[in-house]
């Protein structure tokens, strides 16, 4: 007769959140200074820092860039436009996208678990301090999520938060964070990288900001479009 422990669903969350805490204190442990770079990094956005930091590690670069990603995105307040930019000058442009890109979408796959999981009531309070979006049934459907991550430099925290207090499955998140933090990602690392290219990428950084520029004039006429028709309806 084989045993088959019977593990409840609090159970694994709470297996699952230890495996996460034990990773946290294993990488200080390991690493003592990670924490403080990182927050010195993404509070001075200090991309030449980030690349020099990078690069001291050698061959174990990549899987550094990847863990200072995934705890970025995951935190959902600081800014990833720093290990973004780094990421295209140390892995060039199509290593760093791709790093980025799956990195980022760990990352904000496993926040949207904690705050669904442990953080429901807290996602709810950062909601309601934005004036950015307030209706939460929008962002119920994968359509709704895939557009929010479509759009580069928006703030991970919030549109994670939208999705965990919403009806939004795992599956279609995890899928619209996939599928839409692609072309938001690639234009960050692009234009990162082109920035501190000098004169040497100056027409395709125009045409990344013309594209960013765009998105959001789109945007905000779309926003101010809704505006007009709820007040008609209303």
């Amino acid at each position: 007769m084989i045993f088959k422990p019977d593990i409840t669903e609090s159970q694994m969350k709470l297996l699952l959140l230890s495996a996460l805490v034990s990773l946290g204190v294993m990488v200080r442990l390991l690493m003592p200074g990670f924490y403080t770079h990182v927050w010195q990094f993404a509070y001075t956005g200090d991309i030449e820092g980030t690349v020099s930091y990078l690069r001291s590690f050698g061959m174990r670069a990549a899987v550094l860039s990847a863990g200072i990603t995934v705890f970025v995105t995951m935190t959902g307040i600081l800014p990833s436009i720093f290990i973004s930019a780094a990421n295209g000058i140390v892995f060039g442009l199509v290593g760093g996208i791709l790093l980025s890109w799956v990195s980022e979408t760990i990352g904000v796959i496993i926040s949207f678990w904690l705050m669904r999981t442990f953080l429901r009531r807290q996602a709810q309070i950062l909601i309601h301090k934005s004036r950015m979006l307030t209706k939460l049934e929008q962002y119920s459907t994968f359509r709704a999520m895939l557009a929010a991550r479509i759009v580069p430099y928006s703030p991970n925290g919030l549109v994670t938060a939208l999705g965990a207090v919403s009806q939004l499955s795992y599956k279609d998140y995890m899928l619209a964070c996939l599928v839409g933090k692609f072309p938001s990602v690639a234009l960050e690392v692009v234009v990162g990288h082109d920035v501190l290219s000098g004169e040497e990428h100056v027409m395709r950084l125009l045409v990344s900001a013309l594209v960013i520029v765009s998105v959001y004039v789109f945007l905000g006429q779309r926003r101010k479009k809704q505006c007009a028709i709820n007040e008609v309806e209303e």
